[in-house]
């Protein structure tokens, strides 16, 4: 596993809470079926990034831990937090396999599009041993290799390599997607009854802002990547996407998978 240094999503966070989309509230409406939440136990938000989608959850257990390896990620979290006057949620930064011994036990653990991130494996265990006999995990991704890109997110693709080249930046490190299949591991660990779901499509709009401001948001182009070519990036970037659509608006359909396994069996739980 790649270590990918401390600096990861360095500078992102103002921008990851503004601009990533947010998501639907059929993944809610599952969760809380598939697991039969009912407002006890509690919730474990592993890479919880800003905790926008931790604070969708807060009627739905007694208590909830967000863990985030970003400091700054974390402060925003708790901005959010405050702002929303939400008591039951706390916020911890580090590493599952530095922080597990002292959680306690959890009803659900979810990972939104941070299991990429992971020695996969290994969380896998220590997460199995974080869980109620009843409890269970939730990875949960948009991410599709089948999709093709769309012709606008074909062009943002090739402005981005243009000026920060054609491997994808990752902290200190590039990255490379997984070439296993994440329902693959989950399935070869000690979890049991193991699904996916992919959930209805839903529609998101884009604006050349809101484009460059969800690029910022991420480990690959963050804005200090550019340094002083940010505003020739930024040109380049508005001009390029203005020539395939001259009203600046674009459109695109996300999916949500969901993976979601046990520790016992249906019939043990």
């Amino acid at each position: 596993m790649n270590d990918y240094g401390p600096d990861l999503f360095k500078d992102t966070a103002s921008y990851y809470t503004r601009y990533r989309p947010l998501y639907p509230s059929s993944l809610i409406r599952y969760l809380v079926d598939k697991f039969s939440l009912h407002g006890e136990g509690r919730l474990l938000d592993l890479g919880c990034g800003t905790g926008q989608l931790a604070l969708r959850f807060t009627d739905w257990f007694e208590e909830i831990i967000g863990v985030d390896t970003e400091l700054e990620m974390l402060d925003e979290a708790k901005l959010l937090s405050q702002y929303n006057r939400v008591e039951n949620v706390s916020w911890q930064q580090g590493r599952a396999e530095e922080l597990f011994n002292d959680w306690g036990s959890f009803r659900l653990i979810m990972m939104a599009k941070a299991f990429h991130w992971m020695d996969r494996e290994s969380i896998l265990e220590v997460l199995y041993h974080s869980l109620d006999d009843n409890g269970g995990i939730a990875v949960i991704d948009t991410f599709n290799e089948q999709q093709e890109p769309l012709p606008w997110q074909q062009k943002v693709e090739e402005v981005v390599k243009r000026w920060l080249g054609d491997e994808r930046i990752a902290g200190k490190s590039t990255y490379k997607h997984p070439q296993e299949r994440h329902e693959d591991v989950v399935k070869r660990s000690s979890f049991k009854d193991v699904k996916r779901q992919v959930l209805p499509s839903y529609s998101i709009t884009w604006t050349v802002d809101s484009i460059l401001g969800n690029l910022y948001s991420t480990s690959y182009a963050s804005k200090r990547l550019f340094r002083d070519n940010l505003e020739r990036f930024e040109d380049d970037m508005k001009s390029a996407l203005l020539e395939i659509e001259p009203t600046g608006v674009f459109t695109e359909d996300l999916s949500v998978s969901v993976i979601t396994a046990f520790k016992k069996e249906a019939d043990l739980r």
